[in-house]
């Protein structure tokens, strides 16, 4: 049976980076104050299946599956989900600068945050999941309510309703911070985007999310590949330009809140990963979104290694210290000079 043109390079390019994927979340859960090799982490964690029993030191055992794999897991779900919402945001806006957060989502998600951090006598939850993840949608669904009329969201209208509502909130997150009080530290903490303290729970909340989201972003493939001829062009060929927008806004949206509400705003990730993906395999969404979603896991899982180690190995055997900071702060750090060095080189084009 011959397999289709576009379903081989999907399968493999998806399978590649699986393995990497794999690879990454290995080579992260050897790395920490207590060393483990490779084989015993892969033991450990297939321990976790319930499917096999490999005998590993009981202290191996709780190191990997209860302190760095809820970490791992956690960093490979928010780095899929950013990545993908990212790589439909990109498609969206016909704009290689753009990313999850262009419409306000995270500043959303950070308001409630914040909202729930500094007052939580107003705001009694067991966590801040659920406020970052309405305040996130609702500040979606607001700029896409200002955006419309007429039955049309003009995509420049909707980026500039953006801009406007981000700089609002913005200025109500600095307000409530300086009223936060002892609580200045935890919200701090959270808009840079952390993962420490990942739990279980957190991956329980964001995994499905992120995972039906995307997938059915997936769907919708032809529809963000025929957008990028033109809203015009697309109503010719049969797409409901306004319905899909529609669809897709929300979708990116609810993928990207799920991601912003475990683990704060991080940046670049919906940014440089669909950008590079894009170079590498095209810009056809059948292949570039599930590529970009899988390549965003490995490298926040990555990125996060570097941020929670106090020391990196080197080649022969060296090691350098480092200091431990919020995965936000290593991927500002990664991203921000590689695009420079992209725009230098003119690798950035118009989609």
């Amino acid at each position: 049976m011959r397999i289709p043109r576009v379903s081989g390079r999907i399968l493999t390019w998806s399978l590649a980076l699986v393995v990497l994927l794999a690879g990454t979340v290995i080579g992260s859960a050897m790395l920490g104050p207590v060393r483990i090799d490779p084989i015993t982490v892969s033991k450990a964690v297939l321990n976790l299946t319930g499917i096999v029993a490999y005998e590993v030191p009981s202290a191996h055992q709780t190191i990997v599956a209860d302190v760095r794999l809820p970490r791992i897991a956690l960093g490979a779900v928010v780095g899929f989900s950013l990545a993908a919402a990212g790589t439909v945001m990109q498609g969206f806006f016909r704009n290689p600068l753009a990313d999850p957060s262009i419409i306000g989502v995270s500043t959303g998600a950070a308001a409630g945050a914040v909202a729930a951090i500094a007052f939580p006598a107003l705001l009694p939850f067991s966590s801040v999941h659920v406020p970052a993840f309405v305040g996130a949608i609702g500040t979606a669904l607001f700029v896409y309510a200002v955006a419309t009329e007429g039955g049309r969201t003009p995509v420049a209208t909707l980026l500039l309703a953006g801009v406007a509502v981000q700089a609002f909130l913005g200025a109500v997150i600095s307000y409530m911070l300086v009223l936060s009080g002892e609580n200045l530290r935890e919200a701090v903490v959270w808009m840079m985007g952390h993962l420490h303290r990942s739990s279980w729970d957190d991956v329980t909340f964001a995994l499905p999310v992120a995972v039906v989201g995307t997938v059915v972003l997936g769907a919708y493939a032809r529809e963000m590949n025929v957008l990028l001829l033109g809203e015009e062009d697309a109503h010719h060929l049969g797409v409901d330009v306004e319905r899909t927008k529609l669809l897709l806004l929300a979708l990116a949206s609810i993928v990207t809140a799920a991601g912003v509400a475990v683990a704060g705003v991080i940046g670049f990730v919906g940014l440089i990963v669909p950008h590079i993906m894009r170079l590498i395999v095209g810009p056809d969404h059948r292949i570039l979104l599930p590529t970009s979603a899988l390549a965003g896991a490995s490298f926040l899982v990555a990125t996060d290694t570097i941020a929670r180690l106090d020391t990196l190995p080197l080649p022969l055997g060296l090691e350098v210290g480092t200091p431990i900071v919020p995965v936000g702060i290593v991927t500002a750090a990664l991203g921000a000079p590689f695009f420079l060095y992209l725009l230098t080189k003119r690798e950035v084009h118009a989609l």
